[in-house]
């Protein structure tokens, strides 16, 4: 049997899942930004960080995530975001450990590579770029 050929999924349907990709990522990015400025959800911790940090955090969360939500300006807005992420992580997490699963740097990796995959390949479908 070849398996280069076998595909669970028809090819065609790649940019659909990318766009699905983009949306649900960036609704779940958005509710960072809403907890931190507008207190819901709840988001523990938010008394340890500085009110400034608080406040452009939670912008770049917000707008950032809802320029990707609707899918504007997606390659600048998730370039930025990537950085964003991964200067959380070093910031925030890493200096607690080396291993993600113990600083619970997981969210801030993923959201980083997820991030920096848009920037390199655009939005996918549903998009006002429409690239």
């Amino acid at each position: 049997m070849n398996f280069t050929s076998f595909t669970i999924l028809p090819q065609s349907w790649a940019p659909y899942l990318q766009g699905v990709l983009r949306i649900m990522a960036a609704a779940a990015f958005m509710e960072h930004g809403t907890g931190k400025l507008l207190g819901f959800p709840a988001l523990p911790g938010l008394d340890q960080m500085p009110g400034g940090l608080l406040v452009i955090t939670g912008l770049l969360e917000l707008v950032g995530g809802f320029l990707l939500l609707i899918g504007l300006f997606t390659r600048p807005v998730a370039f930025v975001l990537s950085g964003f992420m991964a200067a959380a992580y070093f910031m925030a997490h890493f200096p607690k450990s080396f291993f993600p699963a113990l600083n619970y740097g997981e969210p801030a990796l993923l959201y980083c590579f997820i991030f920096l995959f848009f920037a390199a390949t655009g939005p996918g479908r549903w998009s006002v770029d429409k690239t």
